[in-house]
This record gives structure tokens, C-alpha cells and sequence, in this order.
């Protein structure tokens, strides 16, 4: 009986013990549409996340302690994101990577300035994210107004004199880079022949088509997500129409090319320069390639994340996050992206967008936005 009593005290020690070093862990969350019609985007996060973690864990953790991973999931819808901010923000973590949609981590980052979490967002990239004066907000990718600017001007030295039509999805992502490509057009004083929206989720763009087809449009914009966009393509093809398609960030997945087949060829998207290209990600590349992940996308910009956050961490001495914040919007920091820094409002002081161009093997490869 005695030895007994003594093997259970030895194991109530040990599993006070794990739930000691358990508890010791500074549990930071990655947000985005894990399910739904974006999760590639919420895997893209949830890969690049993981991959961080087990990286700096690896190396260490930060202020001695490990890092360990909450992946919630947001739909892409703003209520949902609301309601992840709030859990969060309830259970402490100091830190969140996301969301993925502009539409959730705008209303989400509300929660998070009032529950003392600090935000970046890998891949938001309406303006109103940081334009708000939020003390928590920071994000690793560009903005609207600037890949606007960039689809607007390849526009105008490649399609000057053809009739260009823009949809946009109504959501803040699409509608607003829709809006930002519109107004840098029209600033050049290039007027597009149609400019229309459609809902997000829809399935049947045959009366859009047909109008499409009727105004003889050589190119169409659409700012929007790349399912709604493959079926566009699609549609437009079976009507016979050959007109090019052009979109922004959100068509960086391979899921469009599945979604087109051969189709896809020819069709037009804005993104920053290739990551995966960059020398200071060549060695995580390699370590995603051994597990069979291809970190297209927003993979490294949500690991770039992750690491602004730890090294303003280790810097600071402290995960509170004002002061983290602060100290991120003082420094520069060494990130598989490259170097990066801040401005005051949270957006990074360096973006260049170029524009891609997809192949009929699912394929797409950068083009010089300034080229005929």
C-alpha cells in the first residue's frame, strides 16, 4: 500500500510537474479562413504559423519559454472574426497573426485594441486596416491603393485604346481594390467601358458575360476572390469570349488553376515580388519542400509575421503588447521577406507590386509590369 501511495505521489509530482512547464508556454494564435471558400488562404496562414513556431522553439523559443500555436477559424466572415477577437482577446494571448480578409480583420481588430492584443495581419490589404489611428494594427504585405496602382498603369501601356471593364465582389477586399484600380484609371484619364458588381458566392456570371461580350471587352478587372474568378473565366470561355482577366492578390493559390484548367492561361494577377525567390527564404523553402508544402502565397508573409512579432519580443523584453508595438514601429527586423519596417500606422515602409501571368500547366510566373 505504501509503495503504492508512492507511485501516485511520484505521478501527481510529474503531472504537476507537465502542467507547470505546460503552463509556461506563451500560446500566440494565427487567425483566417480555415474552412470555406478561402481556406487555401487559411492554410496558406496555418502552414507558414506552424512552421515559424516549430523554427523558433527550435531555436530557443523567446524570453525562455516556448511558443505554442491557437489556429482559429474565421470563415471569412466578419461576425465569426468578431466573435475569434473576443475569445482571444478573453484568453489572454497576446499576439495574432491574420486574419486573411479585409472584411475580418477590420472589425476584429477593434476587439483586439480593446482586449490589449496586438494584430499583424499577413494579408489584408485594404487601406481603412491601418487608417484607423489603432494602436494594435500592423501588416507584412501591401495595400490596395498601391496594387491599384500598379494593375492601373500595366492597364494603360497594354490595353490603351481597348474596352476594359470592373467587377468587384461588394466585400471590402474586392470592392475596394476594384475601387482603387477605377480611380487610378480614371486619374490617367482611362474610363472603363462597364463597371459592375456581383455577390460573393455566386455561381452563374452568364448575364455578366454576355455583357461582357456584348461591349466587346478585351479586358475585364476583378477585384474579388479567385473562386468567383475562375468561373468567370470559365463562363467566359464557354461563351467563346477571349477576353483577358485581371485580378489582385487573392488569386495567388493554385486552387484557381483546378478551378480553370488549361484557362487559366493568360489571366493577369498583382503580387508583391515571389518570397519564395528571395535568399533570406531560401532555407525555410527548403524546409517546406521537405514536407511537401509548396509556401506560395501568403505561407512566408505569415512567417514573416511571426518573426517581427518574437524578435520585438526578445527586444522589448516583454510580450505586453503596446510596448511590443512601439518597439516594432522603431526597428527593423530580419524576416524571410527580407528587411522590413514601419510606419507610424503600421503599414510597411517598403512595397513593390508586380504583376503574374498563369500558364496553362497551372503555372504562373512574374511579368514586367511596365512590358508590352
Amino acid at each position: 500500500m505504501k509503495s503504492l501511495k508512492l507511485i501516485g505521489l511520484a505521478l501527481g509530482a510529474s503531472f504537476a510537474f507537465s502542467a507547470s512547464a505546460f503552463a509556461q508556454d506563451i500560446t500566440i494564435a494565427v487567425a483566417g479562413p480555415m474552412t470555406g471558400s478561402e481556406s487555401a488562404f487559411g492554410r496558406q496562414m496555418k502552414n507558414g504559423a506552424e512552421q515559424a513556431i516549430a523554427d523558433i522553439n527550435a531555436a530557443g523559443g523567446v524570453l525562455g519559454k516556448k511558443l505554442a500555436l491557437e489556429a482559429d477559424d474565421d470563415a471569412c466572415d466578419p461576425k465569426q472574426a468578431r466573435s475569434i477577437a473576443e475569445k482571444i482577446g478573453s484568453s489572454k494571448i497576446p499576439f495574432v497573426a491574420g486574419h486573411f480578409c479585409s472584411s475580418s480583420s477590420i472589425p476584429a481588430s477593434e476587439a483586439y485594441a480593446d482586449a490589449n492584443v496586438l494584430q499583424i495581419t499577413p494579408a489584408s490589404t485594404n487601406p481603412l486596416f491601418t487608417e484607423r489611428k489603432l494602436w494594435n494594427v500592423a501588416r507584412v504585405c501591401g495595400r490596395d491603393d498601391q496594387q491599384g496602382l500598379v494593375a492601373a498603369d500595366y492597364i494603360m501601356k497594354n490595353f490603351k485604346g481597348k474596352n476594359v471593364a470592373i467587377l468587384n465582389d461588394k466585400t471590402t477586399y474586392g470592392k475596394g481594390l476594384a475601387d482603387e484600380t477605377k480611380k487610378a484609371l480614371n486619374k490617367a484619364g482611362f474610363q472603363e467601358k462597364m463597371f459592375e458588381s456581383y455577390n460573393k458566392g455566386d455561381k452563374d456570371f452568364n448575364s455578366i458575360v454576355s455583357r461582357l461580350k456584348r461591349d466587346n471587352i478585351d479586358l475585364v478587372y476583378v477585384g474579388g476572390y479567385h473562386q468567383e474568378a475562375g468561373l468567370i473565366l470559365r463562363q467566359m470561355r464557354d461563351q467563346g469570349l477571349q477576353t483577358i482577366l485581371m485580378a489582385g492578390d487573392a488569386m495567388n493559390d493554385k486552387e484557381f488553376a483546378s478551378i480553370t484548367g488549361p484557362a487559366a492561361e493568360g489571366t493577369l494577377f498583382t503580387f508583391g515580388p515571389d518570397p519564395r525567390n528571395k535568399p533570406t527564404a531560401k532555407a525555410i523553402v527548403e524546409k517546406f519542400k521537405a514536407k511537401n508544402i509548396d509556401p506560395e502565397g501568403y505561407t512566408l508573409y505569415t512567417y514573416a509575421a511571426m518573426q517581427v512579432w518574437t524578435q520585438a519580443v526578445a527586444k522589448a523584453g516583454t510580450t505586453d503588447a503596446k510596448k511590443v508595438m512601439a518597439t516594432i514601429k522603431a526597428g527593423d527586423w530580419d524576416t524571410v521577406l527580407g528587411k522590413i519596417s514601419f510606419d507610424a500606422k503600421g503599414d510597411i515602409k517598403a512595397i513593390d507590386y508586380v504583376v503574374y501571368k498563369w500558364d496553362a500547366k497551372g503555372n504562373y510566373t512574374e511579368i514586367n509590369p511596365k512590358g508590352s
